[in-house]
């Protein structure tokens, strides 16, 4: 999969969430992207994603326009926002709900994802009695249970702990390994480097810098 953002800019109500954004992404990496809230790193996530269209430029996947040629990309794992799920079922049960739209996942790999994520001794505790950790688990669980080849996950450690954030980690490394492109959005400095091939940081809608990580 490649991914090409070409001069994006984006006005909402006003306000230029993204000002003329460039940037090429491929395949068997972790992108970070890094600012404060409000710099444009969600609205650039929702860009490539296609939950926003651009008023200026393009996003390509594979040469197809989003918005033109495809209304998303077609194999694409996300986490925007507070993940909500229906509200009277288990982890489980919003994961085989999730997969009848795409019938690519086994109840095996529900089960493997939920006990990779630690929502393992969830049981048939349902949705609307999770704490905000779990919540953020099962959102995680669903976006990786289909190994998609773009993953775009947006502050995805907040509410857990260090143990769920180490998990978490090891995931990612393991869908990069697998050959997903994976996009993440963090104001932590330190934990987007720890993580990221490149990291791309931003402020007031525009990329600032962008450089490789050393390991």
């Amino acid at each position: 999969m490649y991914i090409e953002v070409s001069d994006v800019s984006k006005t909402i109500k006003g306000i230029k969430v993204l000002d003329h954004i460039t940037l090429s992404l491929s395949t068997g990496k972790i992108y970070g992207i890094q600012g404060k809230n409000g710099s444009g790193k969600t609205m650039l996530l929702r860009a490539i994603s296609g939950l926003i269209f651009p008023d200026q430029g393009r996003v390509t996947i594979d040469g197809n326009v989003i918005g033109k040629d495809l209304d998303f990309p077609r194999d694409m794992g996300i986490l925007i926002g507070y993940p909500d799920f229906i509200s009277y079922l288990s982890a489980f049960d919003n994961l085989k709900q999730l997969n009848h739209i795409r019938k690519r996942s086994s109840e095996e790999r529900m089960h493997e994802v939920l006990r990779e994520v630690g929502l393992e001794d969830a049981g048939d505790k349902i949705f609307r009695r999770f704490s905000m950790g779990m919540k953020q688990k099962l959102g995680i669980a669903a976006a990786l249970m289909d190994h998609p080849k773009l993953l775009i996950l947006d502050e995805p450690t907040n509410a857990l702990d260090r143990e769920s954030v180490a998990k978490l980690r090891n995931l990612l490394i393991k869908e990069k390994e697998r050959g997903s492109c994976i996009l993440l959005s963090s104001h932590d400095k330190e934990e987007i480097e720890a993580l990221s091939d490149e990291v791309i940081q931003m402020e007031d809608g525009k990329i600032i810098e962008s450089f490789a990580v050393d390991r």
